[in-house]
């Protein structure tokens, strides 16, 4: 059985250059969510929803193996962000923070299968968070980079992207801040962590 790597096969998506901004068309794709808000560092909502994003993949990458024959390495936790003051990204304000973290899912992943997997989760951790959901993304045309570093050192990326690349080449923001971490933070040193940065963005 031949184990599908969607961050090999979707490659642009999920390994962007480190020097420079690219600019992809993200097609529409699957999730598991969970909506939260506050300092992901510090808030009880945040390790628990991550908690819940991996307890319910991995039954699914189990399930998908046994029962269709499909194999597929579980994809990396990603997060959109948003703020009311989007300025609290730059100071890093991280209290003012809302968020929905979510891991991708391959599109024969089913609601019957994704509940089920919810129930497998429940017999660990009890009634899951309300929000936690199966639902398509359809991000379309952005705007990313890969970012080595600390998540505290995003900033100076952020702030070029917003003020220089978006106008330099007529675009403009249309949705949430979004983030891919593709190192494990548990494991790698904080000046060594690759995050991909990611902007949905219009064309003006």
């Amino acid at each position: 059985m031949d184990k599908v790597d969607f961050k090999k096969t979707m490659k642009a998506l999920w390994q962007p250059p480190t020097g420079h901004f690219t600019v992809v068309d993200v097609p529409p794709m699957q999730f598991v969510k969970i909506d939260g808000h506050g300092d992901p560092n510090t808030a009880p909502a945040y390790k628990r929803a991550v908690e819940w994003l991996y307890s319910v993949s991995y039954p699914l990458k189990f399930m998908s193996k046994k029962e269709l024959g499909r194999d597929y390495a579980v994809m990396p936790l990603e997060g959109l962000w948003w703020a009311q003051d989007m300025s609290t990204f730059l100071s890093r304000d991280k209290d003012a923070w809302s968020w929905t973290m979510m891991i991708m899912q391959p599109e024969w992943i089913t609601q019957a299968m994704f509940e089920a997997a919810v129930d497998k989760a429940k017999a660990k951790f009890g009634a899951p968070p309300e929000t936690l959901r199966l639902e398509a993304y359809d991000e379309g045309l952005s705007v990313q980079i890969m970012h080595v570093g600390s998540y505290d050192d995003e900033g100076p990326v952020l702030r070029r992207l917003h003020k220089e690349f978006l106008p330099e080449n007529g675009l403009a923001e249309t949705g949430h801040h979004h983030e891919i971490y593709i190192s494990d933070p548990r494991k790698t040193a904080p000046e060594k962590l690759k995050t991909v940065l990611r902007q949905p963005v219009r064309r003006l």
